[in-house]
């Protein structure tokens, strides 16, 4: 490869390690080895798995042992896994709070609003005496979506250019969001909101029909339990949809609003659900394994192994129930801030008993002056 002037990336050096290791070629294995090393490459899982393999193969059992051990180190599991399991906690803790945001104002506008004068808005603006700051949701998710492109793109955390089909998939989704808060802020800064009062809407269900398309059609293959958590993440994102296209063609529907914010923290929280159940060997259910895998065309990818059927059956059903346990607590969560509204400000829309009786009154006073003055 050098020869012909193409530089070695890590997806090559495992190749040809595993095809050495195959062939029982472990000389030139370990050359191969030493050129990752002399590049920066770190040693993984996947090389170990291919050398132990071949080891094995020419009888060296002592040399096996001692690399197996190595394998075992904290340091190298950190690096095997950490990719994936920051990939879907950064995205995950961004969604949750955000739908946290959205979720706390929405129910305080339709509280200082009430239900005939809500309109439901697909972005908050920042109340904070500097005015620049007014926009900062809108920068904080265009700021993140072009960050997560790059991530994408340079195939964290190996730093290096990623051509393969499942980054591009991702990176695209993180383009949708891009889209939606760029033209968002751009309608903002040039007064242009109540021309196009409904392009907001039109772009964030854009952005989770796009995401739910590219979930369904993804060119990696999710099987066994990993398979699971993608179906339903995709029942998530699919309510996301129905709730952002209710909300534009209804804004001042205060249920679809809510839901879509709801739906949105939900997201996230599977998001960060999925990192430590399907990433983290401490927190995969009992009876299955974190495999790593290697394909041709492509780099690592994890996948949770279940020994036997029974353990993947339990694993699912392990799934089902936190899928129902996270949306309880989120749940719960919304209904302690609508209490919490409900007890500190009442909505305009409804008086209260003492305007009511204070108006009536009113009236009776206003009734006898009028009476007194036709009788004197």
């Amino acid at each position: 490869m050098k020869r012909r002037g193409i530089k070695p990336d890590h997806i090559s050096c495992n190749t040809h390690i595993s095809g050495y290791s195959r062939r029982g070629d472990m000389k030139d294995a370990f050359r191969v080895l030493d050129e990752m090393s002399s590049i920066g490459f770190n040693l993984t899982r996947l090389t170990c798995n291919a050398l132990i393999r071949g080891l094995c193969k020419n009888q060296e059992e002592d040399h096996a042992e001692d690399l197996l051990k190595e394998m075992n180190a904290p340091s190298l599991e950190t690096e095997a896994s950490m990719g994936t399991f920051v990939g879907h906690i950064v995205p995950g803790l961004a969604l949750a709070l955000l739908g946290l945001w959205h979720t706390i104002n929405t129910i305080r506008a339709y509280h200082l609003k009430g239900s005939t004068n809500f309109k439901s808005r697909f972005w908050y603006p920042l109340k904070s005496p500097l005015s620049k700051l007014e926009h900062l949701e809108l920068i904080f998710i265009l700021s993140f979506s072009i960050f997560a492109i790059f991530m994408q793109v340079l195939n964290f955390p190996f730093i290096n250019f990623s051509f393969k089909l499942d980054n591009f998939e991702h990176a695209t989704m993180f383009l949708h969001v891009a889209i939606f808060a760029g033209l968002s802020l751009s309608v903002e800064l040039t007064n242009s909101s109540e021309i196009l009062s409904g392009m907001s809407g039109i772009l964030a269900a854009s952005v989770f029909g796009q995401q739910l398309f590219l979930l369904h059609y993804h060119s990696t293959d999710h099987v066994g339990l990993e398979g699971h958590y993608h179906w339903l993440l995709q029942l998530i994102v699919f309510l996301s949809l129905v709730a952002a296209l209710s909300a534009t063609s209804s804004p001042t529907s205060f249920p679809a609003a809510l839901v879509l914010s709801i739906s949105v923290m939900f997201q996230g929280c599977w998001f960060m659900n999925m990192g430590f159940m399907l990433w983290v060997p401490k927190f995969v259910p009992q009876g299955c394994v974190v495999q790593l895998t290697d394909a041709s065309s492509d780099i690592m990818h994890g996948a949770v192994m279940c020994k036997t059927h029974e353990a993947g059956l339990r694993a699912r059903a392990l799934a089902n129930l936190q899928f129902s346990w996270i949306l309880a607590g989120i749940l719960i969560l919304t209904g302690c801030i609508c209490l919490k509204f409900a007890r500190s400000s009442t909505p305009r829309g409804h008086p209260t008993a003492y305007e009511q009786l204070h108006s009536r009154g009113a009236d009776v006073s206003v009734a006898n002056t009028g009476f007194k003055q036709a009788h004197p």
